[in-house]
């Protein structure tokens, strides 16, 4: 088949008239790709974004035909595939990252420390490490194919894209964002930030597209043990972060090989997040 994209989790085929994202178990931290794998892990995120993409369609639309591999051309019924691919449309896709963070943590904690804003954006004073923000923030970034994504402020967004589309952008994030965020606090899972990623259909309709409100999107924080004022357990890659961080890793490649236990609790971070979000047992 013909493959048209790698990144640091999905490879990307042409098969036609539509596309088949395929979700491996690779993982990334720090814009770098880990030498281990992570069981199960593709499978997991294929299947959290599927839920999303049926929760959230009367919002805005989504690229998303099939995740049934009876639906995927013949190469893709192979049982390495199975779980893990996902049949969409083809789009022109949009260079912004679409981030929204509805809790004051991470990089926008250390911003908000320095100069009392995240990417320009002035926020209340007194605010705490992890605190809730009064409302949700649209902060987004650049698309970088390689190295870093960069802040860019609304303004020039709309110089991208223009102002109209700039303005849907920023709207059906927040909103999308807000919808899900709701319901995930219901069942026990707070949605301290995530991003978005959206395409244009040959109509020019705005539609949603790669991967939505996954552990590797998005930051999650079980419920019951939230507390403000400090940095939070997480069922998303945080703890593998953390382990990175304390090897003294220069975040530069060749990342550190991980050792079978920070493998086993990530994986099981990833299994508890599905099954807390969908009800269903991976």
């Amino acid at each position: 088949m013909k493959q048209i994209g790698k990144g640091k989790v999905r490879d990307i085929y042409d098969v036609g008239d539509e596309l088949v994202l395929v979700t491996s178990d690779r993982v990334s931290a720090f814009d770098v790709v880990l030498p281990n794998i992570i069981p199960h892990k593709g499978e997991i995120l294929n299947q959290i974004s599927a839920f999303w993409f049926y929760y959230t369609d009367w919002i805005v639309p989504n690229h998303m035909i099939s995740i049934d591999n009876a639906d995927m051309p013949e190469e893709f019924q192979g049982e390495e595939f199975q779980g893990r691919c996902m049949l969409v449309k083809k789009l022109k896709m949009l260079p912004i990252e679409c981030i929204v963070r509805g809790y004051i943590t991470g990089s926008g904690w250390e911003s908000y420390k320095k100069n009392g804003s995240v990417c320009g954006i002035t926020l209340p004073e007194g605010l705490l490490e992890s605190e809730k923000l009064p409302n949700p923030i649209y902060t987004p970034t650049t698309k970088a194919v390689e190295g870093h994504d960069e802040p860019i402020s609304f303004e020039q967004t709309a110089d991208l894209v223009g102002e109209a589309l700039a303005t849907q952008l920023k709207e059906k994030s927040i909103e999308i964002y807000s919808t899900c965020a709701e319901y995930a606090r219901e069942k026990g899972i707070i949605i301290a930030d995530t991003k978005f990623e959206f395409g244009l259909d040959e109509d020019g309709n705005l539609v949603l597209a790669d991967e939505v409100l996954t552990p590797d999107s998005s930051r999650f924080w079980p419920a019951d043990k939230y507390v403000v004022g400090k940095s939070q357990t997480s069922y998303d890659k945080q703890y593998l972060r953390d382990w990175l961080k304390s090897t003294g890793w220069d975040k530069q490649p060749p990342a550190p090989e991980l050792p079978d236990v920070v493998v086993d609790v990530t994986c099981a971070k990833y299994v508890e997040a599905y099954e807390a979000l969908t009800g269903l047992t991976f």
